[in-house]
């Protein structure tokens, strides 16, 4: 992505279809008065107050009304993007929101790439990247955890920790630095125990952060469920039961469920993603043989296994060994489903997916499976990036490396080159150090509008 400041951008901030409002959104330098070319209002906006909304019509060449607006002003650096912008409400009718922005593009703006809005106040200093990552998180979450996660990075919680242990890095980079330009005069600043010390509170700050990533991960993008079991044990029952609906085909002939269905569900504000999976047995039938494989697939990528056995027949052990082949015992929870019609069994949890008895039990286990027993309060530093978790971790390995060379005793030279390194790993996460490589990747994921 090319990004010209120079230029005004403009784009549909909401999204599109019909609506009671659709906003437009322009920035860039000479924003007003490009829309002052086309509003007819009261006040012209190249005057008007910043942070002000004014009424008027949007006309066209002709002097034509194309709408009635609302027009919202921001001057730099009191905007979104830290540059000057406007925002023209208008009636959510996509042909008038065509119209608008042909018109505004006509008198010279330029259309916004994916996440260009974001991305200038990355640019302009108004957010670091980690808070522009966030941005796109909070768009996009789906659970009451994921939006509170987003919002603590978008308000800054890790940014804030990283920050801290960079300036405690670069505290100790530059006082063993201004040892070599003393060298000659044999002067030490930081003794090498002192320093060694430094380094190893900085790990352990790291190791704090690395240690919130499986959970980050969890409420940041859900957990992976793969309902697993013979044909016919109650698969597509239980997740019809789960969702309230008949979603998934339910038969007394072997075999129906030919391919992986995946659905959604909210458990206390936890995303759990539901894969119900075909069957597995060995089939001459092509088309289950193509299910099978899939479920095998389902099953890899699953961050937990809910293996539902047919509480009439007992524990289906062959299975069961055919799965741990592939997943830790751990990740897998064991469920005997019919117990309407049959005894308990000692093993697992037992349910009735045509009852419901039993299914608070197994919703409870299945949270507790995915989150373990780590929770962290509202006001805690998260990661749940994979960028960020391969930073800090490039970040530590650097700092360990200081940490041989200071107890090998060698020169500052070599620490110092590690000292550097970390530091560089930490500003590629709040985007002090970044590379047009990493925005492009980040921003092209965004909407355009955002």
């Amino acid at each position: 992505m090319k990004i010209f400041k120079e230029d005004i951008i403009v784009a549909l901030a909401t999204p599109p279809g019909e609506g009671a409002i659709s906003v437009i959104r322009l920035s860039g330098e000479g924003c007003a008065e490009l829309a002052d070319k086309v509003f007819r209002g009261s006040v012209k906006l190249t005057e008007a107050k910043p942070n002000t909304i004014h009424y008027g019509r949007i006309v066209n060449t002709e002097n034509e009304t194309i709408d009635d607006v609302l027009i919202s002003v921001f001057k730099a650096p009191h905007s979104y993007t830290g540059e000057d912008s406007i925002e023209i409400s208008a009636h959510g009718n996509p042909l008038i929101v065509e119209k608008i922005i042909s018109l505004l593009l006509e008198k010279g703006a330029r259309a916004a790439e994916p996440g260009e809005f974001t991305l200038r106040a990355f640019l302009s200093g108004r957010i670091d990247l980690a808070q522009a990552e966030a941005v796109a998180d909070v768009i996009s979450s789906r659970t009451e955890a994921s939006l509170r996660g987003a919002r603590n990075q978008l308000d800054g919680l890790l940014s804030q920790k990283i920050n801290s242990m960079r300036e405690s890095l670069l505290e100790a980079l530059s006082l063993t630095e201004l040892e070599l330009d003393f060298a000659e005069e044999d002067l030490e600043f930081l003794p090498y125990e002192e320093l060694e010390e430094k380094i190893k509170k900085i790990i352990e700050e790291i190791d704090k952060l690395l240690a919130t990533y499986s959970f980050g991960k969890v409420i940041r993008d859900g957990i992976n469920v793969a309902i697993v079991g013979k044909p016919n044990v109650g698969k597509s029952s239980l997740l019809n039961y789960f969702l309230k609906e008949q979603r998934a085909i339910v038969s007394e002939t072997p075999g129906t469920t030919r391919d992986v269905i995946r659905e959604e569900l909210n458990i206390d504000g936890f995303l759990f993603k539901l894969f119900d999976t075909a069957g597995i047995r060995e089939t001459s039938d092509n088309i289950e043989k193509e299910g099978v494989l899939r479920s095998r697939k389902a099953i890899e990528d699953a961050d937990v296994v809910l293996f539902l056995n047919d509480a009439t027949e007992g524990f289906d052990e062959d299975l069961y060994e055919k799965i741990i082949e592939f997943k830790p015992e751990e990740s897998v929870l064991v469920v005997f489903n019919k117990t309407d019609i049959a005894e308990p069994q000692a093993r697992g949890i037992n349910i009735s997916a045509k009852t419901g008895k039993g299914i608070d039990e197994l919703l409870s286990e299945l949270k507790n499976r995915a989150l373990g027993s780590k929770t962290y309060s509202e006001k805690t530093a998260i990661v749940s990036n994979a960028r960020h978790y391969k930073a800090l971790r490039q970040a530590k390995k650097s700092l360990e490396s200081a940490v041989v060379s200071i107890r090998e005793n060698m020169t500052q030279e070599f620490i110092s080159v590690d000292l550097r390194a970390a530091a560089e790993f930490l500003d590629e996460i709040i985007g002090k150090v970044t590379t047009d490589d990493i925005l492009n990747n980040i921003f092209d994921k965004f909407c355009i509008g955002k």
